[in-house]
């Protein structure tokens, strides 16, 4: 099979396995079986880093089943290949050319080359950036849940932050409620935010960095668009969330460092963790909105993250502006952009944006709830970010298959899946005519 359908068919063979783990009655506090499609959401969730949920995760499944969700995301956030070939290289066997090629489609690797090296800094950058992550949280869990509890809870909330994950065990607390009782807490908020960022930056900007020594000119382009878009949008985010709430009354008697907080916070996890520390539809519908803009761009190419990516961005208002200035092609820190790319960042962001709003008119439809809390709910799901204005739990079981297929479609990314089912034939040897036709 070609590589893309050996991605797309290895996400729905994980999504099947963890669905019927889940199934086990011994994957439930209360014993019982989980129905097929309730099972089946949670682990494409799972498995896709989404962290939309249809029973929360701390007070639905057992120790068991918390297991196999932090597998699931653990595998779905750095991808099946990449575990697969660590242990590939754990026996010494010899990596062929298709799993080399198959790993390059993983991480958006440029070449072949030098992707078993890639390869090891994936694995070892990871388990390096979770471990860390999840010493300096359970610093602050272990006080609050006891030793044992507090490491878990230190070592789940690292894996979901940085695999972009979004799922959460603060049910404990509060069932459904995330990281609302952390708000004001700068210590957890840093470091979540720090792992989200990282992990959703791509394991090719890692690797560029450091053969660069994080000499920023040194770098490959696809490494400063990446690193120049985060920063922009994480900025421009938590400006227009804190400037929006100004006039909303969730902020109303928050201080003001924990407004700043907590602004800083809803821009950075829409791309596409899925955690929060405000409850979501009390926000104003103009936080809503640059919330879902958030979303939809998501992380970068070949990282833990979803979304049309940032780099799909930078294109098509790069686009805008070489129309605008009148020049022949698309420049960016002194590079022309071959016109390929164009055409395929075209293609993302018109399947994206309208398989989004066909889906949410198909759920408001059905479900009868208001447009934007279906927008929002199938963005997050297409995107894979797992944010929500809490209507989940309550869809219909048609509306919950709707927002899987967005998650799977999500995940393996909107190229990839169009070329698993294209016939493969190549460009046809003859042209057509060309004709021009007015557009704008």
């Amino acid at each position: 099979m070609s590589a893309t359908r050996t991605i797309a068919l290895g996400f729905c063979l994980i999504i099947l396995t963890g669905t019927l783990l889940l199934m086990l009655p011994i994957a439930t506090r209360e014993g019982q079986e989980t129905h097929f499609l309730d099972a089946l959401f949670t682990a494409a969730s799972a498995t896709c880093v989404t962290g939309l949920v249809r029973y929360d995760t701390y007070t639905h499944w057992t120790f068991f089943g918390q297991i196999i969700i932090l597998l699931m995301i653990q595998i779905g956030g750095i991808g099946f290949m990449t575990i697969t070939l660590s242990f590939v290289m754990l026996a010494k066997r010899r990596i062929g050319l298709n799993q080399r090629i198959l790993m390059q489609e993983t991480v958006a690797a440029p070449q072949v080359g030098g992707i078993v090296k890639m390869t090891r800094l994936i694995i070892y950058g990871t388990l390096f950036l979770e471990g860390l992550g999840a010493a300096l949280l359970a610093f602050h869990f272990c006080p609050k849940f006891g030793f044992w509890q507090g490491i878990y809870f230190g070592i789940f909330h690292a894996i979901s932050a940085f695999c972009n994950a979004g799922f959460d065990l603060m049910g404990i607390v509060e069932p459904g409620s995330s990281l609302i009782s952390e708000a004001g807490n700068p210590y957890v908020n840093f470091i979540i935010i720090a792992l989200i960022v990282l992990g959703g930056l791509g394991f090719f900007v890692w690797y560029d960095l450091l053969q660069a020594r994080f000499h920023f000119r040194e770098t490959k382009l696809h490494t400063k668009v990446v690193l120049c878009v985060t920063f922009l949008l994480i900025i421009s985010g938590a400006a227009l969330i804190f400037l929006f709430e100004l006039e909303g009354t969730l902020y109303k008697d928050k201080a003001w460092e924990e407004r700043i907080l907590c602004s800083l916070f809803q821009s950075v996890t829409p791309r596409t963790a899925g955690f929060n520390t405000v409850p979501l539809n009390q926000l104003t519908s103009r936080s809503q909105v640059i919330m879902i803009f958030l979303m939809l761009i998501g992380g970068s190419p070949g990282s833990t993250a979803g979304g049309m990516k940032t780099t799909t961005m930078a294109v098509l208002v790069c686009s805008v502006y070489t129309t605008f200035r009148r020049k022949k092609s698309i420049e960016l820190f002194h590079r022309r952009v071959d016109d390929d790319i164009l055409r395929t960042a075209v293609t993302v962001a018109v399947f994206y944006i309208g398989l989004s709003f066909c889906a949410a008119l198909a759920i408001s439809a059905i479900d009868q709830t208001s447009f934007m809390a279906a927008i929002f709910e199938t963005v997050s799901a297409i995107a894979t970010v797992g944010s929500s204005l809490g209507i989940t739990g309550n869809l219909s079981e048609i509306s919950a298959v709707i927002l899987t297929f967005l998650m799977i479609v999500g995940r393996i990314g909107s190229v990839t899946f169009l070329l698993a089912f294209s016939s493969g034939a190549g460009a046809p040897k003859s042209q057509y005519p060309m004709e021009k036709i007015p557009v704008g």
